[in-house]
């Protein structure tokens, strides 16, 4: 199977198997303000990633791209929604279009779409700095992701095996480049372990793309004849990975993935010390299923329920948000007590 055909059968599969929705956020209460002092005229949207200003905390995670002509239109959708709502986005691993010089277009359209939007480039914790410096350049990207899915690849038949040295690697991209590497997960969560190792190499920016969206084990093992099925319900779940990066990367920023749908979902995050939040299942489904016209809707919709949420509780900024007082139960509360992370400064 070539490349291009994978990437669209992980669109395919993506699509059917849906988000899982167990992200850990229903664990996670605000405490109620019955004098918030505020009122919606006064509420500002706009935040920091690392030292990227922009209008609001959510952005187009990564997708799609290096599929031939069906991601290219994907892609050019999305791109377009970026434009309008103004929200960063992201592209899919690049590393289609460094080996394969005609997919470089199903990427390019999104800078040629989103002149003048903030474009995260995309590449694998396998890559060189050579091909980080490519990626940067092929779309002026203003950032550079690095993923790590090391189940996604022990699931995929045709999968890497060795992921020695990723840290080395990362390391290395991080001193050539001259925009910020944020390094994310592929929905399986960062530890606080990881989290620190990225930290001493430079990495400024961590996504933790954690369980509970899209489940790239669930995918991959509807491509082998012998389902892996153990790595289907492995991770660490958003809201545990957001308070595992807080606790062992404390100066970094957070970025909030896996398994995002809703105003709630982003403030949630935030109040667990996100500063962004990327969305990529939900909106894809939403593009496929309705149109990009909905999606846009559905975008205006979300920021819209956000701005209430922030006057509920008298949060004005992304950083009055991030203050915000949240109780932390079940689960989630378990998982983080175990971990030695404290949840008593969510909520005094």
């Amino acid at each position: 199977m070539s490349r291009a055909e994978r990437k669209a059968d992980h669109i395919r599969h993506a699509l059917v198997t849906g988000q899982m929705r167990e992200h850990g956020f229903e664990d996670v209460m605000f405490v109620h303000q019955s004098l918030p002092n505020t009122s919606v005229k006064n509420i500002n949207l706009e935040t920091n990633i690392g030292t990227m200003n922009v209008k609001t905390p959510m952005f187009i995670n990564a997708m799609t791209g290096g599929g031939g002509d069906k991601t290219y239109a994907i892609n050019k959708q999305l791109a377009s929604v970026a434009n309008e709502c103004g929200l960063p986005i992201a592209l899919g691993s690049q590393m289609s279009a460094i080996k394969d010089q005609s997919e470089v277009n199903t990427y390019k359209v999104v800078r040629e779409v989103n002149r003048n939007g903030i474009i995260f480039a995309n590449l694998g914790s396998e890559a060189t700095s050579e091909q980080a410096l490519r990626a940067v350049d092929m779309v002026g990207a203003n950032a550079l992701q690095v993923h790590l899915n090391v189940i996604q690849e022990l699931v995929m038949p045709e999968g890497d095996r060795n992921f020695i040295n990723a840290i080395k690697r990362i390391e290395e991209i991080v001193k050539v480049l001259q925009v910020p590497v944020i390094v994310k997960e592929t929905g399986f969560g960062i530890s606080k372990e990881a989290a620190t190792l990225l930290k001493e190499v430079g990495v400024s920016i961590i996504d933790v793309s954690g369980f509970g969206g899209t489940n790239f084990s669930k995918i991959e093992n509807e491509r082998r004849q012998h389902p892996m099925s153990y790595f289907n319900d492995w991770g660490i779940t958003t809201a545990a990975a957001i308070a595992e990066v807080k606790h062992g990367a404390p100066t970094t920023s957070i970025i909030s993935s896996g398994g995002i749908q809703s105003a709630m979902d982003i403030a949630k995050s935030i109040a667990l010390g996100a500063s962004a939040v990327g969305m990529a299942g939900f909106l894809l489904s939403v593009l496929m299923n309705d149109g990009e016209e909905q999606l846009l809707n559905e975008i205006k919709l979300i920021h819209e329920d956000l701005t209430y949420i922030m006057v509920a509780l008298g949060a004005e900024t992304i950083p009055d948000l991030q203050k915000s007082k949240i109780v932390i139960k079940g689960n989630t509360h378990h998982w983080l007590n175990e971990r030695g992370i404290s949840t008593k400064k969510y909520s005094s």
